[in-house]
């Protein structure tokens, strides 16, 4: 893991529509179409169903905007609003063995049918989540977020 594997800032909101509509009147981003759906997650409570819906800006540098979901992690954080901050990696399985050996905590993993991890959130001592997102999935991202130059306005 190393800083230009960053990829995107994850903020979690309760009103998607009026994050999306500020960011945009603020600051010109452009918005991918909506993702998500029901996704397996295992917590360390066990293995669950999580509802997703989330926009990734088109607009670099990329922001992730993810509906809250209540009774998980994924609800907005107080202050900041910073949820997590996104990295691109190889193996998330080792990488994830590394941030545990350092302290993190893991709070949820989305795995493949094989059992291999695609991402994973960890909480460190300090700072905000760090998710690890296996490169597997950084072409299926790259045709979500549709060019970055500004000739695609996207649905948001």
């Amino acid at each position: 893991m190393r800083a230009e594997d960053q990829f995107h800032v994850g903020i979690v909101v309760d009103d998607v529509d009026a994050t999306l509509a500020e960011l945009t009147a603020r600051f010109g981003y452009k918005w991918s179409d909506r993702i998500g759906g029901p996704t397996s997650v295992v917590l360390p409570t066990g293995p669950t169903e999580v509802e997703f819906s989330l926009v990734y800006s088109r607009t670099v540098p990329r922001l992730e905007i993810i509906r809250s979901v209540p009774g998980t992690i994924w609800t907005p954080v107080a202050g900041s609003g910073i949820h997590h901050i996104g990295y691109w990696c190889d193996d998330v399985d080792a990488d994830a063995r590394e941030l545990e050996s350092s302290g993190f905590t893991t709070e949820a993993v989305g795995t493949q049918p094989d059992g291999r991890a695609n991402w994973a959130y960890h909480r460190g001592p300090t700072g905000p989540r760090i998710e690890l997102m296996s490169r597997r999935l950084q072409p299926l991202l790259e045709h979500v977020w549709g060019p970055t130059d500004g000739s695609d306005e996207g649905a948001g």
